[in-house]
């Protein structure tokens, strides 16, 4: 099963789990939005895709050894 953090996260909340306040970006402006909705002074920025595994996405700016 190919889920994001933030997919996983929304099933659990609909069962009434506890999870931790976050919300997704898609978009420089979107990121902006969600940190100012979230308030404080510090985030936490993550990049989520499927590749296969740790360490398998690829930035395309970069050579191919670079990890992701």
């Amino acid at each position: 099963m190919n889920v994001h953090e933030h997919q996983a996260k929304e099933v659990l909340a609909s069962y009434g789990l506890p999870v931790p306040p976050g919300i997704a970006a898609f978009s420089v402006e979107e990121a902006k939005a969600a940190a100012v909705k979230l308030g404080g002074s510090m985030w936490v920025v993550k990049s989520q895709i499927h590749a296969g595994g740790r360490g398998k996405g690829k930035f395309k700016e970069l050579p191919p050894e670079a990890k992701g």
